[in-house]
């Protein structure tokens, strides 16, 4: 690995860092196998000219049959869900419609996010949670000189899921503002305290992919759904000049992957619930503040000198973590648990015996 100084650290100092001895919990990536359908498409498979820009219809007709009042025309396929996300941006920056061009977003929120919104030319604002929830009363006073906010629930980094009550009153916010809601819901079917809430409405837009749920990250299909039928046109206007078709093997697979039976989806579900009941158990042990999660397979403890402790942890016992500064949350960390019970043990052992060489766990400053 090669990486400057430590004031230079980044996502991509870690991404793809592998070695025998290394603890990863930095990649988003599920260690899960995907379903086994994904893979009968493989033999037989030989089509490999130009696919529909919209992405493949009857993948379309499958998805349109889990969202409500919805045809194929309602969905475009993406290469994943930050292509989805990309476009949708950069189309709501092109329009006229209400607010300046600012987006809303959570603070932490998923790295990409203020990026992707200034490639758009956008401008990212925030607005703070409490406990690693919305923050109805900050949202509010946020919200009302912008053109689209950004929802994740559950949350990547922090691993919360957002109040129903929330859910729906930032539906008719937005409905009432005729602005955009961008829910990001590529964590859906990990949920691990409630079913998930579909957020709904004339100016939502759905963001999902087959990473997370399917375990298919590499095969880059995700995709965009949404009532709003010019939206869909500008976005397929838009792909056709920059991605043109999304991976048809992919697609393919996705597919295939939509024929899986439920009980694939909560055998996994139960794999995530251990994994989490033991990271989380063992940072408190481990002295280190931490909210609990609800979904996804993240969690985001409050630590001493942060830097220090990514750079050190790494460098003196092999263990990858990521900075909270990258999330928008200076003196935390972020962990992802897709690993298997026992690197997690070992994971933390490591730490453990980190944080007993430094004398020290977390701050008991509050963010």
């Amino acid at each position: 690995m090669s990486m400057g100084v430590k004031e230079r650290l980044s996502p991509s100092s870690f991404i793809g860092v592998q070695g025998d001895n290394i603890i990863s919990f930095g990649s988003g990536q599920p260690d899960l196998p995907p379903p086994p359908e994904a893979f009968e498409v493989l033999p037989h498979y030989r089509d490999f000219r130009y696919g529909l820009i919209q992405g493949m219809l009857e993948l379309r007709q499958a998805l349109a049959g889990q969202y409500p009042h919805s045809t194929p025309e309602s969905f475009v396929i993406t290469n994943g869900a930050s292509e989805a996300l990309d476009l949708a941006l950069r189309v709501i920056a092109l329009g006229d419609g209400p607010g300046d061009r600012k987006v809303l977003m959570t603070r932490p929120y998923y790295y990409s996010y203020p990026e992707t919104a200034h490639y758009a030319g956008l401008e990212p604002v925030f607005t703070d949670t409490l406990e690693g929830r919305i923050d109805l009363d900050d949202f509010r006073t946020k919200v009302q000189d912008c053109r689209a906010v950004i929802i994740n629930s559950p949350s990547n980094p922090t691993g919360r899921v957002e109040a129903v009550e929330t859910l729906r009153e930032i539906e008719k916010i937005a409905s009432d503002l005729g602005i955009y809601v961008l829910s990001d819901e590529v964590y859906k079917d990990l949920i691990y305290v409630r079913e998930n809430y579909l957020i709904k409405g004339p100016r939502v837009v759905t963001i999902n992919s087959f990473s997370k749920t399917y375990a298919m990250c590499g095969s880059r299909v995700g995709y965009l759904w949404s009532l709003d039928s010019e939206l869909i046109a500008s976005v397929i206007a838009m792909k056709t000049h920059t991605s043109m078709n999304t991976n048809i093997l992919g697609q393919q697979m996705a597919l295939a992957a939509t024929h899986t039976p439920i009980t694939f989806i909560e055998e996994q579900l139960e794999v995530w619930r251990a994994r989490r009941d033991l990271i989380y158990r063992g940072l408190l042990d481990l002295g280190l503040d931490t909210w609990r999660p609800e979904g996804a397979f993240y969690v985001m403890p409050r630590v001493d000198h942060p830097l220090d402790f990514v750079w050190d942890l790494f460098h003196e016992h092999r263990v990858i973590t990521y900075l909270g500064e990258w999330f928008g949350s200076p003196g935390r960390i972020r962990l992802s648990y897709a690993l298997d019970l026992e690197k997690i043990e070992e994971g933390l052992g490591r730490i453990g015996q980190y944080l007993a060489e430094r004398g020290s766990g977390s701050s008991s400053s509050r963010l």
